[in-house]
C-alpha cells in the first residue's frame, strides 16, 4: 500500500537567533518517521519557514511538539519583523502530498487546533480548507491587527479564536495566538526590484494581486476610498488570479520587494507570476532584478518555467530536466541573492534524496561497464536492452535538438521541439526500464531465500517464485513496447532532420533493434520458468510479435539513411 504523506510548513517568529531556531526544528526532528526538508530563516522579517512530510499521524505530532517548543523560547512581546504574524507560531498549514485529500488535510488541522489550546492554552484559529467560518478561508482574515490587535479580538465574540479563553491570558500574551489551516501547495515568492520604496513596492503588489486596490474617488490615488450600498470598500481587481502579495523594504539586502503567495499555482504558475510583475513594475518605471523563491517549490513549476522561456526563444524544449531547470533559475534570477540549489529547494528531489538507492543509471559509463562485467548475474542482459534502448532514443532526441537549432530552419523549431519532447520521455522511461529489470531478478533471488520448511511455508515460496517469475517477464515486455517506439523518431529524424546527422538516426536504429530483440531473449527465458502456459504463450506471441515489427522498421529507416548517404 502506498504511504500517504503530508507535507508541513510552519512559520515560526524568529528568524534571527539560530540557536532558537534549531531548539525548534529540533523539536520536531524527534518524531519517527518525518523528514525535515528545509529550514530557511529571515533576518529582516525575522521569521523562519520550516518544512517537512510524513504520514499524517507523525506529521501532526511533530507540528505540535514544534509549536510547544516555539510556545517556550518565543516572547511575542518583544518581536519586530517585516512579516505580517499573529503568534510564535504564525502558521500551521497541512498540504496533500500523496494518497491523502485536501478535506483529510483539513481535518487533521482542525484536530491540531483543538489540540494547541486544549494543552498549550494559545489560541488558535482555523483557515483556508479547515475554516470554520467562509471569511476565515483567507489568512489575512485571522492574522488580522496581528499580534498587537489580539488582546481586543480575543475577547470579542466575532473576532474571538476557534479555539481561545476568551480573554487575554498571560500565555497568550506571550505566545499570542496560532492559525491552524489545510491548503493546496503553495509558492511563496519576492521579487526583487531595483528600488528602495516600499511605497512603488506596494504600488506594483497592488497592480497584480487578485485582491487588488480600492477604488478611490475622483480617480486619484490618495482619494477617500469608495464604499458599496452595503458600505464594503469597492476593490478594483488585480491581474493574477490566486495571488496575495504586499510590497516591503529588506534592510538585509537594501532593497524594495514584491512579497507574492501564490496559492493557486495552476491559475497563476510561478513563471506567469514573474512575466506580469516584470510589466507592472516597468509600467513604474522599476526592474525586477531577481526572485527569491521562500521555502520549497515544486519541480513542476520550475519545468513548466524553462519550457515557458525556452519557447520564448524558439528554442527546443526537448532537453534534460536538469538544463530546463538551469533555464528557470537563470531566466527568473533565482541566483540573484543567493546561490539557488535545486536539490536543496525542489521538494521532489529532496524526497528522493531522503529515499535514494544505488541505481545503475547513475553509474558512469565506465562503472556501468565495470559492474555489468563483474561476477554478479545482475546487471544482465534485460537491463543491457533496456539502456541501448535508451540510447537509441538519446540519439533520435539528439537529432531533434540538432534540426531545431539548424540556420535556416527557424520556421520548423517546434516541429523538431515537439520530437525532442517526445524522445526525452522515451530515454527516461527505458532508464527506469534499466534498474527495473535489475529488481526483476533481485525479486527471484529474494524468493530463494525464503523458508521452505513446512507445507505452508512450500507454498507460500512457490506462489511467491511465480508472482516473482511473471513480473520478471513482463518488465522486458515492457522494455520492448518502449524500445519500438524509438523507430518513430529515429525513422522521422532519417528522413526529416538534419542531414548531418542522418547516420546518427540510422545508429538510433540499430540501437533500438538491439533493444527490442534483446528484451525478447529475455521474455523468453523469463517465461519458461511459468508454470501457466497459456500466460506464458501469450506473452512470448506478444514478444516475438514486437520484435518482427523492430526488424521491419529498422530496414525502413536504414534504407533512408543509406539512401541519404549515398
Amino acid at each position: 500500500m502506498n504511504k500517504r504523506l503530508v507535507e508541513c510548513v510552519p512559520n515560526f517568529s524568529e528568524g534571527r537567533d539560530m540557536a532558537v531556531i534549531k531548539e525548534i526544528t529540533d523539536a520536531i526532528a524527534t518524531v519517527e518517521g518525518v523528514k525535515l526538508l528545509d529550514v530557511d530563516p529571515g533576518e529582516a522579517t525575522n521569521r523562519t519557514v520550516v518544512t517537512f512530510v510524513g504520514e499524517p499521524e507523525a506529521v501532526s505530532e511533530a507540528a505540535f511538539r514544534g509549536v510547544k517548543r516555539a510556545s517556550e523560547l518565543i516572547d511575542m512581546r518583544k518581536h519586530k519583523g517585516a512579516h505580517p504574524r499573529i503568534g510564535a507560531t504564525d502558521v500551521v498549514p497541512f498540504i496533500p502530498v500523496a494518497n491523502i485529500t485536501l478535506e483529510e488535510c483539513a481535518e487533521m488541522a482542525r484536530k491540531l487546533a483543538e489540540r494547541i489550546y486544549t494543552e498549550l492554552e494559545i489560541p488558535t484559529y482555523n483557515y483556508e480548507a479547515a475554516a470554520r467560518t467562509p471569511e476565515r478561508r483567507n489568512l489575512a482574515v485571522c492574522r488580522k491587527g496581528e499580534y498587537e490587535g489580539l488582546e481586543k479580538r480575543i475577547s470579542d465574540p466575532k473576532e474571538a479564536p476557534d479555539f481561545g479563553p476568551g480573554k487575554f491570558t498571560e500565555q497568550a500574551a506571550r505566545s499570542g495566538a496560532t492559525v491552524v489551516g489545510a491548503r493546496d501547495f503553495l509558492i511563496a515568492v519576492n521579487f526583487n526590484l531595483n528600488s528602495t520604496s516600499t511605497r512603488r513596492a506596494n504600488a506594483i503588489a497592488y497592480d497584480v494581486r487578485e485582491k487588488g486596490r480600492p477604488m478611490r474617488e475622483g480617480g486619484s490615488v490618495v482619494g477617500k476610498p469608495m464604499k458599496d450600498e452595503n458600505g464594503n470598500t469597492i476593490m478594483i481587481p488585480g491581474t493574477l488570479k490566486g495571488t496575495k502579495a504586499i510590497g516591503w523594504f529588506i534592510d538585509e539586502y537594501g532593497i524594495a520587494q514584491v512579497s507574492m503567495n501564490i496559492t493557486d499555482i495552476k491559475q497563476t504558475p510561478l513563471h506567469v507570476a514573474f512575466d506580469e510583475v516584470v510589466r507592472a513594475a516597468a509600467a513604474r518605471g522599476v526592474r525586477v532584478t531577481g526572485t527569491e523563491i521562500v521555502g520549497l517549490v515544486p519541480k513542476s513549476s520550475l519545468i513548466d518555467a524553462g519550457k515557458y522561456f525556452l519557447r520564448k526563444q524558439q528554442r527546443s524544449t526537448g532537453i534534460p530536466e536538469s538544463e530546463i531547470i538551469k533555464i528557470a533559475i537563470h531566466s527568473m534570477g533565482l541566483n540573484d541573492l543567493a546561490p539557488f540549489k535545486p536539490e536543496e529547494k525542489v521538494i521532489e528531489y529532496l524526497l528522493e534524496a531522503e529515499n535514494k538507492k544505488k541505481r545503475l543509471i547513475d553509474l558512469t559509463c565506465k562503472g556501468f561497464a565495470e559492474e555489468t562485467a563483474s561476477e554478479s548475474p545482475a546487471p544482465g542482459g534485460g537491463s543491457i536492452s533496456a539502456y541501448a534502448g535508451a540510447l537509441g532514443a538519446a540519439l533520435g532526441t539528439m537529432v531533434a535538438n540538432l534540426s531545431s537549432h539548424k540556420a535556416g530552419w527557424d520556421a520548423r523549431w517546434e516541429e523538431f521541439s515537439d520530437w525532442a519532447d517526445k524522445g526525452q520521455a522515451l530515454m527516461s522511461e527505458l532508464l527506469m526500464l534499466v534498474d527495473e529489470d535489475t529488481e526483476a531478478f533481485n525479486r527471484i533471488m529474494d524468493v530463494f531465500a525464503m523458508p521452505k520448511s513446512t507445507d505452508a511455508e512450500k507454498a507460500a515460496r512457490a506462489k511467491a517464485l511465480q508472482e516473482a517469475t511473471l513480473y520478471a517477464t513482463q518488465v522486458p515486455l515492457r522494455t520492448m513496447k518502449a524500445a519500438v517506439k524509438v523507430f518513430e523518431i529515429v525513422g522521422a529524424m532519417a528522413s526529416e532532420g538534419n542531414p548531418n546527422s542522418v547516420s546518427d538516426a540510422g545508429v538510433g536504429a540499430l540501437m533500438a533493434r538491439s533493444a527490442v530483440l534483446g528484451a525478447l531473449l529475455n521474455v523468453k527465458i523469463n517465461a519458461a520458468g511459468l508454470k501457466d502456459r497459456a500466460v506464458a504463450d501469450s506473452i512470448i506471441a506478444e514478444a516475438e510479435e514486437i520484435g518482427r515489427e523492430a526488424e521491419k522498421l529498422e530496414k525502413e529507416v536504414l534504407a533512408i539513411v543509406n539512401g541519404k548517404i549515398k
